[in-house]
């Protein structure tokens, strides 16, 4: 290539290196100058423009990745007119993404000139979505690169595999404490991750974790037109004699391979059954958050094969986030043991806007008000130390709990709705507590030794990290956090608190089955109070009442 300034009239069949703006003309880069473009120069008063010429043998960068895109694209794949040196490369249909990695180091090899982009390997596609690029960095290469790095593509360089699975069966085991409500979002969550893939589930069953009963299930299931059979169990894999891989096993099945480098996702198990694959899902399965599931999953429903070497290479980039039951070395924070301390933090801040006017927390139930109640309760249980955030009508609220032994923090932004609420109390939380549990000062059932069994539920060292009371598949209030957790709830805004970050931690939840009504109740309108008034009076249990309509945790 001839590269440099240039009259206009020698410039004719050369391409412009830069935008030119002179006046009204505007020349943009990579125009090919002809002589309506010199004249246009000439006219501006331009004396000259930087240009390259191609020379004999040479290819123009929009034929050249043109060219070159073209040998890439295979099954699933097509390309975009060239322009500026690009060409685009663009999925025909929903798939995953096949990448010869060695074809793209070939093409890449060939020259500086000439490079390709990909997505990643294995990436689940949509039907439109860029997938690659090739682009020419100059404005032209000899046409033997050109053609070495056709040749470099070979066959099937870029190519979507389609989704072929398209029916599924799922096992879900039970052991007493799992609420059907988890099995119904495991569910919801999987169809989900289907979905794109044109799968659906068409089996569905639930029995003991059992090593006879679920073999008996796989059996049922294998009975059917199904292509792929997933199985969830109550309990994480911990051995290849374990319940999943043994009922696999009593099926006359293979245990193909177990554990994957990637985390989450690390107690994954790969069988077959049937001559059918059999997925052991890893716990954070049951989450819709990216993890080493999808990678498995999305590559069978395209019928890819995937072995032992496949899973042991996904080591490389599978630490796919901070693990939040995993001890992080680098945070600032004592790492915790089993018996660490808690802290109790009770929210009474509020306006009290459902009750029409009086404050709920003075209100009284049975000459004592709600706030103290709540607080006694906490001083009463393992929980220290007990810190209460005040805000409208500070001084009575904090009156009404004198001579107890509690810390208050003022919330000077609490008619912003509960979350600087939460974001108060965390923030006065010791650096040495472990945890926090979240209480709601007009919830005067919550007894201490409920907020003991939350306490004792709660574990760092095994993964237990938020701890909830349930009951009939609701859950209560209080919620223990642990101080991971800590920062998420600090960027809480609005009237809400964190129940959404329960739903989103789901595999750092441990539920806590609990009696009574006291996780449920919580007094936040004239009616409710009268009930509860009245019940107390005549010295029984006040009526269930609905679900808490708003919560710390």
């Amino acid at each position: 290539m001839k590269f440099g300034p240039a009259k206009p009239d020698d410039a004719i069949g050369g391409v412009t290196v830069h935008t030119l703006r002179q006046g009204s003309l505007v020349m943009k880069k990579g125009t090919t100058i002809g002589r309506a473009e010199a004249d246009a120069l000439k006219a501006a008063g331009v004396e000259q423009i930087v240009v390259v010429h191609l020379e004999e043998g040479e290819v123009s960068e929009d034929a050249a990745a043109a060219d070159i895109a073209k040998a890439i694209a295979s099954d699933g794949v097509t390309v975009e007119r060239a322009f500026t040196g690009r060409a685009n490369l663009f999925a025909t249909r929903p798939g995953v993404l096949v990448v010869d990695r060695d074809a793209v180091d070939r093409i890449n090899n060939v020259d500086e000139a000439i490079t390709f982009a990909t997505l990643s390997a294995y990436k689940p596609v949509v039907e439109g979505e860029m997938i690659a690029t090739v682009k020419l960095i100059p404005f032209g290469v000899e046409g033997r690169l050109r053609d070495a790095a056709v040749k470099a593509a070979g066959q099937n360089a870029l190519r979507v595999a389609p989704y072929v699975i398209k029916r599924v069966g799922v096992v879900s085991t039970m052991l007493p404490g799992l609420v059907p409500k988890v099995i119904d979002k495991t569910l919801r969550v999987t169809a989900e991750r289907l979905a794109p893939a044109g799968a659906k589930i068409v089996v569905e069953k639930r029995v003991a974790h059992d090593e006879a009963a679920l073999a008996a299930a796989i059996d049922e299931i294998l009975k059917t037109d199904v292509e792929l059979v997933i199985v969830f169990g109550a309990s994480a894999i911990a051995d290849r004699r374990d319940v999943i891989p043994a009922a696999i096993v009593a099926n006359g099945g293979t245990v193909d391979h177990f554990g994957m480098p990637v985390d989450p996702g690390n107690l994954l198990l790969l069988g077959t059954a049937d001559g059918r694959p059999v997925i052991g899902a890893p716990g954070c399965a049951r989450s819709p958050v990216e993890n080493g599931f999808d990678w498995v999953l999305m590559r069978m429903l395209a019928g890819l094969p995937i072995n032992r070497s496949d899973i042991t290479g996904f080591g490389v980039g599978g630490l796919l986030m901070e693990i939040v039951t995993r001890p992080q070395p680098r945070v600032a924070e004592p790492a915790p043991a089993d018996n660490a301390r808690v802290a109790a933090v009770v929210l009474a801040a509020g306006r009290s806007t459902r009750m029409g006017g009086p404050n709920k927390m003075l209100a009284e139930l049975g000459g004592k008000p709600l706030v103290r109640m709540v607080a006694e309760q906490a001083l009463a249980s393992t929980a220290s130390p007990v810190i209460v955030v005040t805000g409208h009508q500070a001084e009575d609220v904090e009156a009404a709990l004198s001579g107890l032994n509690v810390t208050f923090v003022r919330n000077p932004d609490f008619a912003s709705g509960l979350a600087s609420s939460v974001k108060t109390g965390i923030g006065a939380v010791p650096l040495d507590a472990a945890g926090a549990l979240v209480c709601l000062g007009d919830m005067p059932l919550i007894e201490a030794k409920l907020i003991d069994k939350l306490i004792g539920a709660f574990s760092p060292e095994r993964g237990s990290l938020i701890v909830v009371p349930t009951c009939d598949g609701r859950r209560g209030n209080p919620v223990l956090w642990s101080r991971r957790f800590f920062g998420e709830l600090m960027g809480l805004s609005g009237d809400i608190g964190g129940r959404h970050l329960v739903d989103h931690h789901s595999e750092a939840v441990v539920e806590v089955p609990v009696d009574g009504d006291g996780a449920f109740l919580d007094i936040d309108t004239p009616q409710v109070l009268e009930v509860v008034q009245r019940a107390a009076r005549v010295e029984s249990p006040p009526l269930r009442p609905r679900q808490p309509t708003r919560s710390p945790g």
